[in-house]
């Protein structure tokens, strides 16, 4: 009989399975080391922990828009890029003040309601990208796994939230300031807008931390199947790019 490979003091040792994380460890490893946080997933698919720091850097950066920029400024500021500013400069004063005080509230009441908002888009996007992975490629993933590998994924975002709240305490032109692209992390940023809006969307979609997200959200789903990481990555990108062409398109139209 062949001799065991193994000495015998190792032979009765079982496979060790990785330690379970602490929620501060995944955030951490997210950024660090995202295949731990990812695996750990199959433990516990709980995703508060990155919702809760996402949406407080989120209320940080609107909350700074309020205090330096103002809502009623971000209104006029969307307003004249937009394809009603020759009809909103037709108006008369009393007409343009009562239009600006409804898209200020609006705005307001949305903004400050932006981890309501993070809930419902995120649970849209992990629907999709589930669908895609189960039916399309074969991965045995359940829905709070992919609701889950969907918010840590984006945990990139609140690097942008703490750049845009830094430049505007800093001392950012409230009459150049662009709601949709506040921060310099893709090409669009030195980009007229008013100039051709499809190139500007699909520019936009040239984001940095959004390709770190894109990434993150592959390595989640090739981490929870046996998907391969590369396709994984690919899939996600096909959707997000789907998505920025339809939005450009539309741009473009209006």
């Amino acid at each position: 009989m062949a001799a065991s490979p193994l000495p015998p003091a190792f032979e009765s040792l079982p496979f060790s399975e990785p330690a379970p994380l602490s929620e501060g460890a995944r955030l951490v490893n997210t950024f660090i080391a995202p295949s731990k946080t990812f695996t750990d997933l199959r433990r516990n698919a709980s995703w508060w922990g990155p919702w809760l720091v996402i949406s407080i850097f989120a209320l940080v950066f609107i909350y700074s828009m309020d205090r330096q920029i103002g809502f009623d400024q971000i209104s006029r500021n969307e307003i004249a890029h937009s394809a009603r500013a020759d009809q909103f400069d037709k108006l008369s004063p009393e007409d343009q003040a009562k239009q600006l005080r409804f898209s200020d509230a609006l705005v307001r009441y949305l903004s400050y309601g932006i981890p309501v908002t993070i809930l419902l888009f995120f649970a849209i996007t992990a629907a999709v990208l589930l669908a895609t992975f189960n039916f399309g490629l074969g991965a045995d993933v359940s829905y709070k796994r992919a609701y889950a590998i969907v918010f840590y994924a984006s945990l990139p975002g609140i690097i942008g939230s703490i750049l845009g709240a830094v430049s505007m305490f800093a001392g950012v032109n409230p009459e150049g300031f662009n709601v949709n692209n506040p921060v310099a992390t893709n090409p669009a940023y030195f980009m007229d807008r008013a100039g051709n809006k499809f190139l500007y969307v699909m520019a936009s979609g040239l984001d940095i931390l959004v390709i770190w997200s894109i990434v993150l959200m592959g390595i989640g789903f090739a981490c929870n199947s046996k998907v391969k990481r590369s396709t994984a990555i690919g899939v996600v990108a096909g959707w997000y790019l789907l998505w920025k062409l339809v939005t450009a398109a539309l741009a473009a139209r209006g």
